[in-house]
């Protein structure tokens, strides 16, 4: 599914936008024209729900579940309140990456946290600025890209829920940085992007020259790398460089192993131009086997340009690889 020009700029206040879900999951942005206090307390309701396939997600209203969940936005310094509603007949919950919690918010079987089928419950996460200690150290903040996800479904770890999709982005921003045009979420899960393989992977939208930014988040038992065609950004927090000098390398594939996040932000087509760019993992049975999907960039008034839907076409009608089968005869002798 494609976002089309009513997404063309996400809400830069704090209320929820809800862009086309199977692209990227809605936002929950925490991101103003104006600085706001620090502390904010913020508070919204998400729902766990069977989706078609055997499979669940996260969603902002009833009937709204989507995978990935919906992404999650605040600043640094600033408290998110989940109530989450378990629609299920399933043992759930939820628990964050690189935010602070108490044990009653861990959303793990071990500290008794989580949604009996039918329950509602609320966790809390909590995020904080950096702190100077003096000597040129600082105590890390809670700034970055995170994500979260099931830890109970299935066992005490949540393996059948990650499985089934439930999972999603969660930004930690500091006041100051550059708010994108459009966000997306790519989770690498097992052999799957967004619980999709290629053709139907989700093809992301912008036009030439926003700046969009990406949430990647890795799932299941693989390594995986995330490789994008004609666009690069630098590997810090943020995906920019900090000044002149700043010796970040600037790259274009990174790790994206089980657990692991990041994200970065581009202008799309800078210095390329529009079309239709792969995504994709750089582990090559991997990308043969369906790990790719296409970011579509769009002319500066949002019509096609040329070539970009033969090439849309030629990616749907693509025969990709079936897994090699494993062989688990004994080999020792």
């Amino acid at each position: 599914m494609v976002e089309h020009a009513r997404n063309s700029r996400l809400s830069r206040r704090s209320v929820l936008v809800t862009p086309a879900a199977v692209a990227g999951g809605a936002v929950l942005s925490g991101s103003a024209s104006a600085p706001e206090k620090a502390g904010v307390v913020r508070q919204i309701t998400l729902y766990a729900e069977p989706l078609p396939g055997d499979l669940y997600g996260y969603g902002l209203a009833p009937g709204e579940a989507t995978i990935p969940g919906p992404l999650l936005e605040i600043y640094e310094g600033d408290t998110l309140e989940i109530e989450l509603v378990n629609n299920t007949d399933k043992r759930l919950s939820i628990h964050a990456h690189g935010v602070d919690y108490d044990v009653n918010s861990d959303g793990s079987p071990l500290n008794d946290s989580f949604n009996e089928p039918g329950e509602t419950r609320t966790y809390t996460w909590r995020s904080r600025k950096q702190v100077d200690i003096g000597g040129n150290r600082f105590l890390p903040g809670t700034a970055g890209y995170w994500h979260y996800h099931d830890h109970a479904l299935g066992n005490d770890h949540g393996t059948i829920g990650i499985q089934k999709g439930l999972y999603g982005g969660l930004i930690v921003r500091r006041r100051g940085d550059l708010i994108p045009d459009r966000q997306f979420t790519v989770v690498f899960n097992e052999m799957l992007i967004n619980n999709k393989k290629a053709p139907n992977t989700p093809m992301f939208e912008a036009r030439q020259g926003e700046r969009v930014e990406f949430v990647c988040i890795g799932h299941g038992n693989l390594p995986h790398t995330f490789h994008l065609h004609a666009h690069r950004w630098a590997d810090t927090r943020t995906g920019m460089l900090t000044g002149a000098n700043d010796p970040s390398p600037v790259i274009d594939n990174k790790n994206l192993d089980p657990g692991s996040s990041f994200g970065f932000q581009v202008l799309a087509g800078e210095g390329v131009g529009p079309g239709a760019w792969m995504y994709h993992c750089h582990v090559q049975m991997h990308s043969d086997q369906g790990m790719v999907g296409l970011f579509l960039v769009r002319n500066p008034d949002g019509s096609m340009p040329p070539g970009a839907q033969a090439a849309i076409d030629r990616f749907r009608q693509h025969h990709h690889v079936a897994a090699p089968q494993a062989d688990h005869s004994n080999h020792h002798g």
